[in-house]
């Protein structure tokens, strides 16, 4: 089952869709037109159901195979992808350049709306399933948890599914191929921020005050220490120190000090592991050298966790379309977060990425998605609904 043909064929068109959603980028729960362009194409798609406002922004079509609708989640599988864009001024050129200054599809989100939308006309116009396919279009996955918004509405709640599938764009692969992996696939995310409270002094009378810069030194180089001699060394994950703030006057020991960073792991437990021993160094550290600290965390996203035996279904669909030897399903974990983690967490899952090598980097402000990967993507949707609702 290569790239379908009828995809292929329509592939102008699609990419007509993809430069206008890349030209008119919309910021979290502000996808208003992105919304209104996804509804009107999944209405006159002829789509049994299309729903707006879900999770505030998001849309969801809801399409009926060719025998009669199933009610159990078990005839139901549903298929996700993002519609929001980045705070990021485009630097890039091209025809469909971002007509709203300061923001841009920097990830790759315009391709993912319009791969599911090219599969939900086709899957309408054939209806060679038995079931129901559920398309979300969802909101503010950059920047907001839109897939945790859509969960709280009652996403699963009124439609009911057996399994969800999510895809993503990769400009390290290149096109026409596909890569996963079972268990732990993207990392949770925990943002922290500490404040060193010293007492200030002249630069020439240290002993006068307690110094929060030099304790802010030795908790910073301490946490190093953190995961190498508190974790496991099965345990992958990151504590990273990102800014560092303090001080004005060159003469002048300041009375705070601050500094902030990032924690990414891909087990909850050694989050939460990272987490305490922040507080214990920093606030030890700060304690012993005469200062206080104050440590504040915030968690993000959870861990990406891939369900086996749904990330293997989805790994056969992807071969079908791109052959064995263009699959990857052992691909490393990465750090970076994805908050399709909530829909995981909610029902069996499988998240896969896309190649659309070559093309920049994610987020980097010259990135435009690469139009070659649509086909494919489209078809991956296409079969996939296919195969898990056969007739």
């Amino acid at each position: 089952m290569p790239v379908i043909p009828e995809l292929a064929a329509q592939t102008p068109g699609l990419i007509a869709w993809r430069q206008q959603l890349h030209a008119h980028p919309e910021l979290a729960y502000r996808e208003h037109a992105t919304a209104a362009f996804v509804a009107g194409k999944l209405r006159s798609f002829g789509l049994d159901e299309v729903h707006t406002g879900i999770g505030r922004t998001g849309v969801v079509g809801v399409l009926h195979g060719v025998r009669a609708a199933a009610t159990a989640a078990d005839g139901r599988i549903a298929l996700r992808a993002d519609m929001d864009a980045l705070p990021i001024l485009e630097a890039g050129t091209p025809p469909h350049v971002s007509t709203t200054p300061g923001v841009m599809h920097a990830c790759g989100h315009d391709g993912h709306t319009t791969m599911l939308l090219a599969a939900a006309r086709h899957l309408a116009a054939t209806r060679r399933f038995d079931g129901t396919a559920l398309f979300i279009f969802q909101p503010a996955e950059e920047d907001g948890a839109g897939a945790a918004a859509m969960l709280a509405d009652g996403l699963f709640e009124r439609w009911p599914v057996r399994a969800a599938f999510g895809l993503h764009n990769d400009p390290g692969l290149p096109v026409g191929r596909f890569g996963t992996r079972t268990g732990p696939f993207l990392g949770s995310t925990c943002e922290f921020y500490v404040t060193v409270t010293g007492r200030g002094a002249h630069a020439a009378e240290p002993h006068s005050g307690a110094d929060p810069i030099v304790a802010l030194a030795q908790i910073v180089v301490s946490l190093q220490t953190a995961i190498a001699r508190n974790a496991p060394p099965s345990e992958t994950a990151v504590l990273t120190v990102t800014r560092i703030e303090g001080g004005g006057a060159i003469n002048v020991i300041p009375a705070e000090a601050r500094f902030e960073g990032t924690i990414r792991c891909f087990s909850m437990d050694t989050q939460a592991l990272l987490k305490r021993r922040l507080h214990e160094i920093a606030e030890g550290i700060a304690t012993a050298m005469g200062c206080r600290a104050q440590v504040r965390c915030e968690d993000g996203y959870p861990v990406l966790v891939n369900d086996a035996a749904q990330t293997d279904f989805a790994v056969g669909v992807a071969r079908g379309v791109a052959g064995d030897a263009h699959v990857n399903a052992a691909l490393p974990m990465w750090g970076g977060a994805e908050d399709f983690a909530y829909i995981a967490q909610a029902v069996p899952s499988a998240f896969l990425v896309v190649g659309t090598s070559p093309s920049q980097p994610l987020h980097h402000p010259e990135y435009d998605f690469n139009d070659a990967a649509i086909p494919y993507g489209a078809s991956y949707w296409v079969r996939l609904v296919e195969r898990a609702l056969p007739l």
